[in-house]
């Protein structure tokens, strides 16, 4: 039989792409939980945004707080990039190493809070450190503690190599007011309108001016508490 005498080969069904239903109620969970809380948002909330059974919450992560815990646990990679990063800054020897520890610090926070995938997961975040209520304190002190402590260490040696009487307890206060200004940058919306419309909220351009202001910040704590201190020479 010639070519043109064939019938049409018939055409397979596509297979339908099955929805990651996992997925789903995690991302209906991160959303939920940074709009409105974590005791404002039900079980049956969430699987109504993820469209899934109520019962398939359950199935996959047990209780709310499971679930709460599952989310910090799935973005843990963004602390692990901070920590991995601090490393690399501690590593180099070369210029003024202060404003590298604050961008390790900040950085993977203000990309995350930039894009799509991890806005909500920020804004989580901001509400967790901000409310510190008895679920959210659980999870600073497993996510987030080890982490405070390990920029508190780089801190507190990078400072105490200017300010030799530098003591833990100073640069804990300075660790809280870097923590305070990274989390308003990324959750406050008011500078659009206190710009009259010209600055971006969140806008991640911005980070060199946010490095900048905590590093001079931090400085002038150690200056104010260390009065006697030489004055630091700029690389």
């Amino acid at each position: 039989m010639s070519t043109a005498a064939r019938p049409p080969a018939k055409r397979r069904a596509a297979t339908p792409v099955r929805p990651d239903r996992r997925q789903n109620i995690l991302l209906a969970a991160e959303k939920l939980f940074a709009k409105h809380g974590y005791h404002a948002v039900s079980i049956r909330h969430i699987a109504d945004e993820a469209q899934v059974p109520l019962a398939l919450v359950g199935y996959y992560f047990g209780a709310k707080h499971e679930l709460y815990h599952a989310i910090f646990e799935h973005w843990s990679t963004t602390i692990n990039e901070r920590l991995a990063a601090l490393a690399l800054a501690m590593a180099d020897e070369s210029g003024d190493r202060l404003p590298r520890i604050v961008e390790a610090f900040i950085a993977p926070v203000i990309r995350l809070r930039a894009s799509a995938e991890g806005e909500y997961y920020a804004l989580l975040m901001t509400r967790g450190l901000a409310l510190q209520s008895e679920e959210e304190d659980s999870i600073i002190r497993e996510f987030f503690d080890p982490m405070a402590r390990a920029f508190i260490e780089a801190f507190h040696t990078t400072l105490a190599a200017e300010f030799p009487a530098t003591t833990q307890a100073q640069v804990v206060w300075c660790y809280q007011f870097a923590l305070g200004a990274l989390l308003h940058h990324i959750g406050d919306r008011r500078v659009h309108r206190l710009s009259q419309g010209e600055n971006r909220p969140n806008d991640p351009a911005v980070m060199p001016q946010l490095v900048a202001f905590i590093a001079h910040g931090m400085r002038g704590a150690m200056l104010q508490s260390h009065p006697s201190a030489p004055a630091r020479k700029e690389p």
